[in-house]
Order: C-alpha cells, then structure tokens, then sequence
C-alpha cells in the first residue's frame, strides 16, 4: 500500500479519547495549537461557509472556572450539584488548552444547518488527527453547560449557531488501546 495511506490510517488507528484527569499538564507550544486549527481550517465546506470557529484558551483553568460559574449561574438551587461544580472548576487543570469549536451558521439558506454541523464536526476531528500525530493527547466534550444556551449567550453567539463542544488538548503518559465491539462486516451492506 501507498505510504502516506499507511500513515494516515495509522493515526487514524491511533486517535484515542484522553480524559483531561489523564494528562499530565506539560504545555504544547502555541505554534502547534495553530497548525492544529490550521487543519481544521481545511474541513469540507458546501458553498465554502467555512463555518467553523475557534475559542482558544491557553490557560484552561481561567475557562474551567468561567465554565463552573456559568453552571451555578444557571442552575435551579435545588438542581445544584456541589460535585458538578467543583469538577467543571478544576476539569482543565491538567490540560495545555481548551478549545471551544462552534458552527457559526452561514448566510446561504438554501445550505442545511445539518451540513454547516457536519463541516464543523469534520474541522474539529482534523484537530483531533492532527493532535494524534503530534502525540497530544485530546479530549472532546458536550458536558456541562457545553449545550446549554447560557454558553451561547456567554460566547456571543447567534441564534442559530451552536457550540459543538469544548476540546481539551495535552500531554498524557500513557494512551489506551482502542478497540471496536460490533464487526465492520456488521455494518457495511455492499450492494453490486
């Protein structure tokens, strides 16, 4: 097989879901987090929208505590989680960075909002590729208040954009091995 196929597949292989508890809190340089979003900038992109967009913290502990805030804020009192709270404060301490991928959506109506998700979605495992072969450790995450509209209205963001998750990049010691449960051949359906 062609080698850059083989490298690819490798990292593709290799990519692994690293809780930010696992990593170790060694810093990545900043001109890697730019050739990261840099990739992510090359995503597939109907009507070229390009509708990706990147909040980058590059100290996540100041993100974590706006984070855990943003919870207390927004939470029914009897709805308030003391555990919540403290894990959202202090869930980046271990991370280089944070990065919050958004879709902005785009001003061609005729373009789904689906697709402008898919782009993004896309933009951000270019991220997690890239991260692979750098040998970064990555995590991407929903939790929290990551959904929720008082993170869109703490982003500034439209009525129609929607934040696609809050990815956390670092060093880790070790990585797990992956593993899939249902064969592929279960879920292909060849048609001739």
């Amino acid at each position: 097989m062609d080698n850059t196929f083989n490298t690819i597949s490798t990292i593709i292989k290799n990519r692994r879901t690293i809780k930010p508890f696992m990593m170790n809190g060694n810093k990545i340089p900043d001109y890697q987090i730019t050739s990261l979003l840099e990739l992510a900038d090359w995503a597939p992109t109907h009507g070229l929208t390009e509708p990706w967009r990147f909040t980058v913290y590059s100290n996540p502990s100041d993100f974590c505590r706006q984070h855990a805030e943003l919870y207390k804020a927004n939470t029914p009192v009897e709805d308030f989680n003391e555990g919540v709270y403290n894990n959202l404060s202090t869930q980046g301490d271990k991370a280089s960075h944070v990065i919050i991928a958004v879709m902005k959506r785009g001003n061609l109506p005729n373009i789904p909002a689906f697709e402008e998700m898919a782009a993004t979605a896309c933009a951000v495992q270019n991220i997690l590729l890239g991260a692979t072969a750098l040998n970064i450790a990555s995590y991407w995450g929903t939790g929290g208040m990551a959904l929720k509209p008082a993170m869109k209205h703490f982003l500034q963001l439209g009525v129609e954009d929607q934040v696609m998750g809050i990815l956390y990049l670092g060093y880790a010691d070790e990585h797990p091995a992956g593993k899939r449960i249902t064969a592929l051949k279960e879920k292909i359906n060849w048609v001739k």
